[in-house]
């Protein structure tokens, strides 16, 4: 049981401290500066869509607003089985600016990403959804990193802001930007392992067509570009902005699918897991414990109460209260948001026990081989 505890609290130490602090450290002590320059390649924006009728004409509005020359950029919108209007308002746009790229059925996003980028003519292709906005500076500040040969990849910087209602705002938005100031620091030392969906460029001729059945095309892509041997970097000043999910069910449903296609992608490139890969470390220590946090989360738990009822030694009590005091934090946090005071300490122990079941699920998922197709986010 004694093992069994010292391990379980090794590796949560190192995956929420350890790896974050340390890769901090590294980024300072060796920063990798990116050659940016005023670069101006052709670019397209895929824009892969569902049923989005409710929000699409204000997303390509916001698109059309860029400061990139007008003359270099393109939207190409893939239109994936969508049963409500979303075709019909994407015809409204359609241009020598924007083209429409549809089909009558439903396959999923991976195959509408394929067939929007076969449908482009950009050096450069801007992935993104129809959920979020960006800044109009924001493509420009993305490319200018191409301007670096090593670069292959960038990420722009999303901004959650909370929900109008709900109770899983305040732990979501923490939690992302924790992750995002780890991912900074990656992209610093060498290169980031993955980006953020919601704004992300690569070069087209790194591009490979993504399998059917991809769950994280945000992580397939910038991945399978690290493997070619170029960099995947941050770039701060590329804003989008988004909107947390309202509860905590919606980020519950949607984290389990994120995190079961971390399980995929580990299927899909088994070669991110070979100690010879140079950023096997950062990819081990950020997604791969990630995934086997909730089990030593309950191993911990169990071995602490075994040992702290055998032995009454000061340490074994002192992490038992420990426990103690997060998991009663984890039950007031789960109250509706009506029926208690907003108190972030107890909001973000919620969410982060709710993020770390879904690492179950996704798991059960996984296994079971659930897959689907395409996940609307309201």
């Amino acid at each position: 049981m004694a093992l069994i505890f010292w391990i379980s609290l090794t590796a949560l130490t190192y995956t929420y401290a350890v790896y974050p602090l340390g890769i901090w450290l590294l980024a300072i002590i060796r920063t990798r500066k990116i050659k940016k320059s005023p670069y101006r390649p052709s670019v397209s924006i895929v824009l892969a869509c569902y049923n989005e009728a409710s929000r699409l004409e204000a997303r390509l509005k916001n698109l059309l607003e860029s400061d990139y020359p007008n003359d270099l950029f393109e939207i190409v919108i893939s239109i994936d089985g969508a049963t409500d209007e979303t075709e019909a308002i994407a015809r409204r746009f359609e241009s020598s600016k924007c083209r429409v790229v549809s089909r009558l059925e439903r396959v999923g996003k991976a195959s509408a990403l394929n067939a929007g980028v076969r449908a482009a003519n950009g050096e450069v292709l801007v992935f993104t959804d129809a959920r979020q906005r960006f800044e109009p500076e924001a493509i420009t500040h993305l490319v200018s990193n191409f301007g670096d040969e090593s670069v292959g990849a960038v990420s722009g910087e999303l901004f959650i802001t909370p929900a109008s209602s709900g109770n899983a705002s305040e732990g979501v938005g923490l939690y992302w930007k924790y992750d995002k100031w780890i991912r900074k620091s990656e992209g610093r030392f060498d290169s980031a392992v993955g980006a953020t969906g919601a704004i992300f460029a690569v070069r087209r001729a790194l591009w490979r067509p993504l399998p059917d059945s991809t769950i994280l095309d945000d992580v397939y892509t910038p991945m399978s570009i690290a493997l070619q041997g170029y960099r995947v970097v941050f770039e701060e000043q590329a804003r989008a902005y988004d909107v947390a999910a309202a509860s905590a069910a919606q980020e519950f449903k949607r984290k389990a699918r994120t995190l079961m296609g971390n399980y995929q992608l580990c299927q899909l490139m088994p070669r991110l897991m070979m100690p010879t890969y140079r950023l096997w470390a950062q990819f081990f220590s950020h997604k791969l414990m990630r995934l086997a946090t909730p089990l030593f989360m309950m191993f911990l738990l169990a071995s602490n109460a075994v040992l702290a009822a055998r032995n009454a030694n000061t340490l074994y009590l002192t992490s038992a209260g420990a426990q103690l005091v997060f998991y009663v934090s984890v039950i007031l946090g789960s109250r509706p948001s009506g029926q208690k005071p907003k108190i972030r300490i107890f909001n973000t122990a919620y969410m982060f026990s709710v993020m770390n079941a879904a690492a179950l699920v996704g798991l059960f998922y996984f296994i079971r081989g659930k897959r689907d197709v395409w996940v609307r986010t309201k």
